[in-house]
């Protein structure tokens, strides 16, 4: 399950750059080619933030469809999976989107007060 590592690694990324203060919202952008499972990265949110400044943080996780380009025909196409070839019969297709997990956003307590856990 790398899944637990991956959110242990976001978790410490989010807690080196905000300095400790309280997070309140973390928003993920997760390709669809990821091969990450949104639905273990949020159980293991919450495990792995116990204790940390993003505890009781809301995560939030956009989808990024993957879409490459079709080398026979030049036609976007849209996939779901690293074999998926083009309408046309083509299985050159350069995949250009939907592999990335990246932190897109973070929303931190503006109150002094709200800091402390």
């Amino acid at each position: 399950m790398h899944e637990l590592s991956i959110t242990q690694s976001v978790v410490d990324a989010v807690v080196d750059h905000t300095g400790g203060a309280r997070v309140l919202t973390v928003r993920l952008e997760v390709g669809a080619l990821a091969g990450v499972e949104v639905d273990s990265v949020r159980f293991c949110f919450d495990a792995v933030t116990r204790g940390t400044p993003c505890e009781g943080a809301e995560l939030v996780v956009d989808h990024v469809p993957g879409t490459g380009r079709c080398g026979e025909c030049g036609a976007d196409v849209r996939l779901s999976s690293f074999l998926d070839g083009c309408a046309c019969g083509s299985a050159d297709v350069a995949v250009y989107s939907g592999q990335q997990l990246r932190i897109r956003d973070v929303e931190v307590a503006r109150d002094v007060r709200d800091m402390r856990v």
